[in-house]
């Protein structure tokens, strides 16, 4: 209700050097900020009969989503309807999880 207070000379004058500072381009205090570039992710998913692609997925210990999303740069609702199809083949098999996450394990050859 009342405001907040009014500030002395020598505040107001420190808040105007430090902003003052901040405005110079060579007075950078620690690491500036890391622009990181950011890909799209694919809707289409891999060939499912690719020999690479399988080989690829044969060598993963554990399979999730998460997992394949990442290494084939795919959306994760891509790479779980990419696991369903791979596990109605047969190629890998559901070992665990629950109705959020899959873990899926190579089917032995």
């Amino acid at each position: 209700m009342g405001g907040a207070k009014k500030k002395s000379m020598a505040q107001m004058e420190k808040t105007h050097d430090q902003t003052d500072k901040k405005d110079e381009p060579g007075s950078k205090k620690g690491k500036g900020k890391t622009v990181v570039e950011k890909r799209p992710r694919g809707l289409q998913s891999p060939d499912t009969s690719d020999p690479k692609f399988l080989a690829e997925v044969q060598k993963m210990g554990a399979i999730t989503p998460f997992s394949i999303a990442s290494q084939f740069n795919l959306r994760l609702s891509v790479a779980k309807d990419l696991l369903e199809d791979l596990e109605k083949r047969r190629l890998v098999r559901l070992v665990g999880g629950n109705a959020r996450i899959r873990i899926y394990q190579p089917a032995a050859a």
